[in-house]
């Protein structure tokens, strides 16, 4: 890829903070890197007026207008549940590579290993960037020790896609702003997309994701000694919990915090409702209890979709319930978890 990404994102249909996840957080996170955005159903307004992030950042309906603002790469900013290219994806991407563009991917779907893809991209001298593919898998956990004085923050979630990584985003960044030595361990494919690198968890063979994983959190320990770890899926979740089992288990907290999405009650997909949070937090700390005890130290809640009094109060409500610091970290500021973290850990390590 160019040093200077001009993404044009491929979110056709998608632009929601669900489906087009990938695209929300690009778009949220490095609006500078982002020229146009591709959804015809909201074609003519701007990413601020849809999203209300990403500024005057135009969408249009098709590649052919996006081309007008001279990107480099096409990113697809879809995050489908099994990872597949959606058919209507296909001729788009194929005329992206006509038309010199390198494609970005954060798909279960390799570009890479699909012939027509694969020929095109050599014709067109153009590169077929599979974000989600590991550089390596055969690290089977060995309960590494990491560097004295550094703590590992670990996020958790009711339920997939409620916001682990925004939370984990925003926590690192008022750590920073603190002048705390953080870092953030992406482990899904776009987090690795905003920070460069990473380690994408539910593409690497079971046996090995608590490994890969533990070599990377003690890497990013080695130089930070706050270390925050973007987290996967859910325990609650039927096809998602193995990811999050290795997640905990392999970056063996000191502490946790609780991602939540309050208007939720349900599994999504499933008729499973999600417990009560006190619930959930005991199941989380039993399960990192089985390795290394790390109690969760604070919940962040995702109210997008809640007016702010119905957020105060939500936010309030778990707060009496669980006794934990409790804030919606892009809405009402990441500050309170930093308390949380620092009032519940380090005086924990010092006495230990």
């Amino acid at each position: 890829m160019p040093d200077r990404r001009r993404l044009a994102i491929l979110a056709e249909g998608t632009l929601d903070f669900h489906h087009g996840k990938t695209a929300v957080s690009v778009i949220r996170y490095r609006p500078d890197e982002v020229v146009a955005v591709i959804d015809s159903a909201n074609a003519g307004r701007s990413t601020d007026e849809v999203l209300q992030i990403g500024g005057e950042t135009p969408i249009v309906a098709s590649l052919e207008e996006a081309l007008r603002y001279d990107p480099n790469a096409l990113l697809i900013g879809i995050a489908p549940r099994g990872g597949s290219l959606p058919a209507a994806f296909r001729r788009t991407v194929l005329e992206a590579i006509e038309r010199g563009l390198d494609i970005v991917s954060g798909l279960h779907f390799m570009l890479n290993d699909d012939d027509e893809l694969a020929r095109a991209a050599r014709a067109h001298r153009v590169q077929l960037v599979d974000v989600r593919k590991p550089k390596s898998q055969h690290r089977v956990a060995e309960l590494r020790p990491r560097r004295a004085g550094s703590h590992v923050i670990t996020f958790v979630g009711s339920d997939c896609a409620v916001g682990k990584m925004t939370a984990a985003l925003e926590v690192d960044a008022a750590a920073r702003r603190r002048g705390l030595s953080s870092a953030f361990v992406a482990t899904g494919q776009t987090g690795i997309l905003l920070e460069g690198g990473g380690i994408p968890l539910d593409r690497i063979i079971g046996d090995f994701m608590a490994g890969e994983l533990e070599d990377a959190v003690v890497e990013a320990a080695q130089g930070a000694d706050w270390v925050f770890v973007e987290g996967q899926g859910s325990l609650l979740h039927p096809g998602y919990s193995p990811v999050t089992l290795a997640l905990v288990h392999g970056s063996a907290p000191d502490g946790m915090i609780l991602v939540h999405q309050p208007s939720r009650t349900h599994i999504e997909e499933y008729p499973i409702p999600i417990p009560p949070l006190d619930r959930v937090i005991r199941i989380y700390e039993e399960a990192a209890g089985w390795i290394k005890p790390a109690p969760v130290v604070g919940i962040a809640m995702n109210t997008r979709d809640l007016d702010e009094p119905r957020a105060r109060e939500a936010v309030e409500g778990a707060r009496k319930l669980t006794g934990l610091e409790v804030t919606d970290p892009v809405r009402f500021g990441a500050d309170p978890l930093i308390d949380a973290v620092l009032q519940r850990i380090e005086p924990a390590a010092i006495a230990g």
